[in-house]
């Protein structure tokens, strides 16, 4: 038996211009993350890509009130002090990320520099109305990698349950496949040579006033409910 007109197998024009328009958006939040990335200080704390209240009731505007407004300004205030007066001042965000990762005698610079790109990535990872099904490019990336999106989400979850204490956790592309990494504290891929797709935040103070100690019903809720697939898969490249 054919398939209907406008089943999913046979998407309407009109669905694919939506998918279309849903990519071209997401290509354009990429390019936010990437000016915010390379600007220069002083830095400044970007704006949300939604209204704090957006993405009630998963997470909820009192844990955005106060992982953006307090916990992600308070490390674009922090690499503003640091920074001041040294090379680094001239450096990009993410050019003081690369430059600094891994040597002791900057680590107050690479903590807050690293956690302002974390953030301002992460809040562009969610979006309300999100999960459901990545796009077809990223869809068969996936597949080629982990089997299944199902697959890829049970990754993400054991990655972001198992990271001891704060971190977080990671869809990266790495050379031409696709995989799911964990980082403490404040690293991040990038300075390794992989690329970020996504990540999930794991700090306590990014689920603990909605979710308590129960980490796990915070992930799932995310990779259900609001993950940005299409800001992922702008980030292919």
């Amino acid at each position: 038996m054919s398939a209907d007109k406008d089943s999913p197998a046979n998407p309407s024009r009109r669905d694919v211009l939506a998918a279309s328009a849903g990519i071209a958006v997401a290509a354009a939040i990429g390019g936010t993350v990437k000016a915010a990335a390379e600007a220069k200080a002083p830095h400044a704390l970007p704006p949300l890509p939604w209204a704090d209240n957006a993405l009630d009731p998963v997470i909820s505007s009192r844990t955005i009130g106060f992982h953006y407004g307090k916990h992600h300004k308070a490390y674009v205030d922090n690499l503003n002090k640091l920074v001041a007066g040294t090379p680094f001042a001239d450096q990009s965000l993410e050019q003081i990320v690369k430059a600094t990762a891994g040597k002791s005698e900057h680590a107050g610079i690479f903590n807050n520099a690293a956690q302002v790109w974390n953030h301002t990535f992460y809040w562009y990872c969610l979006r309300p109305n999100g999960g459901g099904e990545p796009p077809q490019a990223l869809k068969q990336k996936i597949e080629a990698s982990f089997g299944s999106v199902d697959a890829l989400k049970q990754e993400l979850l054991t990655a972001a349950t198992t990271q001891f204490g704060s971190g977080w956790a990671w869809l990266v592309k790495d050379g031409d496949k696709l995989a799911v990494t964990k980082t403490p504290n404040a690293e991040v891929p990038l300075t390794s040579g992989k690329t970020p797709l996504l990540t999930i935040d794991v700090w306590e103070h990014a689920y603990y006033l909605d979710y308590q100690n129960l980490r796990a019903d915070y992930v799932n809720a995310v990779l259900g409910k609001l993950i940005n697939w299409e800001f992922a898969a702008a980030n292919l490249g």
